[in-house]
């Protein structure tokens, strides 16, 4: 088990005012999932700092990467 939160997967949704959001599912060391949803300007960015040019390409990395970028 990791020692730390982990992506296990990404999806685009619609925000509250119409532009997109990324919800990112995350799993922490105890096994506990849970949601975190990014405005359009810090998805984008996770997706920069990563190298993913699809949001599947986000499984596996740690949550730290969300910060990485701001």
């Amino acid at each position: 088990m990791t020692s730390e939160a982990v992506i296990i997967g990404a999806q685009i949704v619609a925000g509250h005012d119409g532009s997109a959001e990324l919800l990112v599912r995350l799993r922490h060391p105890n096994g506990a999932e849970g949601p975190v949803v990014l405005d359009e300007a810090t998805g984008l960015m996770l997706m920069k700092t990563c190298g993913a040019t699809h949001v599947d390409e986000l499984t596996g990395q740690s949550w730290r990467r969300i910060v990485e970028g701001l």
